[in-house]
């Protein structure tokens, strides 16, 4: 059986005259999967009942199945999800007033190592397929408030863009109007700070948002937080972005966690300030969701208002953002770490 989501509308056409069928019939299908949320052929009513028992004998839609599901008090939704293969990945629905934001993952387990993310602690499995990100995406369509979702985040286990070719050509489908319709200013791309990746994504003509995972003012302090970082030092990465701000004329945003005794002073703050003045971007700051596993744990709530100020006083754009999902372990990789460990 193949996954009916590797065609295209042009292909499913072409393959349902082939069986005899009427063209149009493809876009019902594609209607019915990603504007309707209906996996199962049997229920796309307006169709035949032959051509349903045949789409349903040569084709699957979604490849996954659920193993867990968490939902916190803020709302906040995160899903276990297993795939053919019995590897674990997470999703999660982040729903807010005037938007519902997916945020997906791009392999499972992740090899980077950061020292406050749960998402490499049980090694790097393999990247996923861009049929296994659009099936989470639709997952997480699916089980939204009203069958919507608004904005999509490569924020979940792994890497994007150390598995670019499959990020970027699941971003292309889903961006279709056929298909998902969340246009390129509504997908975020969160990297560690893999710079060839970063200059490959400012070609690629998208005004795809993107998001760096910066979480340290200066080298030594990022190396111990992020390896990575001795690969592609902080001077080679802040340049790569603004070259991604100039060439795509979109802000680029800096991922910062806090951490209590790690990165949260204000010297820190003042070091944050020398690097990133004159570039167009704005710095997220976020509270760390503790990690029993690293002994990470948040400043306090004082803390993160002082820094906060510094940075506003020092001219930069800053937003300090509310955790969400602490009661169900929301930070990356928690749910399955623990799910895997029974």
């Amino acid at each position: 059986m193949r996954d009916i989501k590797g065609l295209s509308l042009k292909e499913l056409s072409e393959s349902l005259t082939r069986w005899g069928e009427r063209p149009f019939h493809a876009r019902q299908i594609f209607d019915w999967i990603y504007k309707k949320g209906i996996m199962d052929f049997s229920l796309m009513s307006d169709l035949s009942s032959g051509l349903r028992a045949r789409l349903k004998n040569d084709f699957y839609v979604v490849g996954l199945d659920l193993a867990k599901k968490v939902k916190s008090k803020d709302g906040t939704e995160k899903f276990l999800l297993q795939l053919k293969d019995g590897d674990l990945i997470e999703s999660v629905i982040i729903p807010a007033a005037k938007r519902v934001t997916g945020c997906v993952s791009t392999q499972a387990g992740c090899k980077f190592a950061c020292a406050f993310c749960a998402s490499g602690v049980s090694g790097f499995k393999r990247d996923l397929s861009h049929l296994e990100i659009i099936d989470e995406a639709l997952y997480l369509k699916n089980g939204s408030s009203g069958n919507k979702l608004t904005h999509l985040v490569f924020m979940g286990v792994g890497e994007p863009l150390d598995n670019y070719d499959n990020v970027l050509k699941a971003i292309r489908q889903i961006n279709l109007p056929e298909t998902m319709n969340i246009g390129a200013r509504r997908i975020t791309i969160s990297t560690c700070g893999i710079i060839p990746g970063i200059k490959r994504l400012a070609g690629e003509g998208m005004q795809i948002e993107l998001s760096v995972s910066l979480h340290a003012s200066d080298d030594e302090t990022r190396s111990r937080l992020m390896p990575v970082n001795k690969k592609y030092p902080l001077r080679e990465l802040i340049k790569a972005c603004g070259d991604y701000a100039g060439k795509t004329n979109r802000q680029v945003t800096f991922e910062y966690i806090l951490i209590e005794g790690v990165n949260s002073g204000l010297r820190d703050a003042r070091n944050l300030i020398k690097i990133l003045k004159g570039l167009n971007c704005k710095v997220n700051l976020i509270p760390c969701n503790p990690v029993k596993e690293s002994g990470i744990m948040p400043p306090s709530q004082t803390s993160a208002w002082l820094f906060r100020g510094a940075l506003m006083n020092g001219g930069l754009n800053v937003t300090l953002r509310g955790k969400r999902g602490d009661d169900i372990e929301a930070a990356c990789g928690q749910l399955r770490l623990r799910y895997g460990k029974k």
